[in-house]
């Protein structure tokens, strides 16, 4: 356990020992501690952590300060003494901003690090319609309008998560290949750097939907598993695979295209350029040609779309009853190739297959039995997801906050000051 570092504000290396970094850890410590449940007192971190009151005293002071932590109210710890004062979460300095392009709309959303939502908006865009150039100059501009409103809301912006339909170089930032864009090595947290005048201080962090939907997903609290596959079904169909709590990327990050696992050899061409993906076969315009051939190309909208087909199925339409079930039926095929490999606790349904979970599930899990080698042990629930359409952007947040309690010291020191009555 670190202690070189007792929270007093002094930087650099003495004795071959980085305070800064160990002032860091501290920090990262007690607002970990924090966050949990339940409200604690000084004493009670101090207890938690092993740490001096001394060196709790410093580092929740500069919490404080950071607007990261704020008190709240007294508690009597014992029969005698003082009462101590009560900490809980405030957050309120920093932002983290969620960015999602997707085939038909781009999403945005704003949180502070206490997960209140400041800004949440969706604007209908054909970014498959228009160059990868394009489409990210309409993000960028909507990134800005955000950022701008996050200014006058007196956060600073921390980072930003980027959600894009495709296989990524999370290190570089670049969407190496999206096929329903199409997109092919688009340099997106460059250009997005550059377009909204960005410093070095703001990280962008650019990942595949279904990967940040996958962790989304996982830190809700609708979900206890700690091995789970997370599926979306929209224009593409993507995956999310979380492993023993943590992200499975496999070696150059690509990991999760099930989508593009063929699945019948003579079925419509994909626009990987295979034939009879998966992605073919229950992809939502798949869906809406089995279920409700009428509608096809009629809206631009996934989640309005998805709303009708729920509308028809609803009531008793038989073409819809078919062609969800029918959807379901090549969904329980996809669920188990990931089943018989992964062995996952829970699978989660996210996009368009949230919505008609009713309709689809049904077949997909019987269409599971019959395929996992495994048997009855090997079942997994097949389970609608927590936040539908938002879940992508939502993961694009989180990954951004997450990095703020690895390093408190990313928000802005001086940020406020609190006094009895709160931050003034």
């Amino acid at each position: 356990m670190r202690e070189d570092d007792n929270g007093d504000g002094r930087d650099g290396k003495r004795g071959g020992v980085d305070h800064t970094a160990v002032r860091r850890d501290n920090l990262a410590r007690v607002l970990g501690e924090i966050r949990s449940p339940g409200t604690l007192s000084r004493a009670a971190l101090a207890t938690r952590t092993g740490l001096t009151k001394a060196t709790v005293s410093n580092l929740v002071n500069e919490l404080i300060e950071r607007r990261l932590v704020r008190e709240t109210g007294w508690r009597q710890t014992g029969n005698v003494g003082r009462p101590g004062r009560l900490l809980e979460l405030d957050g309120s300095s920093v932002a983290a901003l969620g960015l999602e392009v997707n085939a038909n709309y781009l999403a945005v959303r704003g949180v502070d690090l206490a997960e209140r939502v400041l800004i949440e908006r969706r604007v209908g865009f054909d970014a498959v319609g228009a160059e990868a150039s394009r489409a990210v100059g309409e993000l960028a501009r909507l990134a800005s309008e955000a950022i701008a409103e996050l200014e006058g809301a007196r956060t600073s912006l921390v980072g930003i998560g980027v959600a894009v339909p495709g296989l990524v170089d999370v290190p570089s930032g670049t969407v190496r290949y999206a096929p329903n864009l199409p997109w092919q090595d688009v340099p997106i947290a460059e250009w997005l750097r550059h377009r909204l005048g960005l410093g070095d201080g703001i990280g962008i962090t650019v990942d595949n939907e279904a990967n940040l939907a996958a962790l989304a997903e996982f830190g809700s609290a609708a979900n206890t598993a700690d091995d789970l596959v997370y599926l979306t079904g929209e224009l593409g169909i993507g995956s999310g695979l979380v492993s023993g709590g943590r992200l499975l990327r496999g070696s150059d990050g690509f990991s999760g295209e099930i989508g593009h696992v063929p699945v019948d050899p003579h079925g419509h061409r994909c626009g990987c350029g295979q034939h009879g993906c998966l992605e073919t076969k229950i992809g939502l315009p798949a869906a809406t040609r089995a279920a409700a051939p009428d509608l096809d190309g009629t809206f631009r909208d996934p989640e309005e779309q998805a709303r009708v087909l729920l509308q028809r199925a609803e009531a008793g339409n038989p073409q819809a009853l078919a062609g969800l079930d029918e959807i379901g039926r090549w969904l329980g095929v996809g669920v188990s190739v990931a089943v018989n490999m992964l062995n996952p606790g829970a699978v989660v349904l996210g996009g368009y297959f949230a919505v008609v979970s009713a309709y689809v599930v049904p077949a997909a899990m019987r269409e599971l039995r019959s395929r996992t080698i495994a048997g009855e042990t090997a079942i997994c629930p097949i389970t609608a997801s927590f936040f539908g359409f938002t879940a992508a952007v939502r993961g694009g947040t989180s990954v951004i906050t997450e990095e703020v309690f690895r390093d408190p010291l990313r928000a802005p020191a001086g940020a406020g000051r609190q006094g009895p009555e709160g931050t003034v």
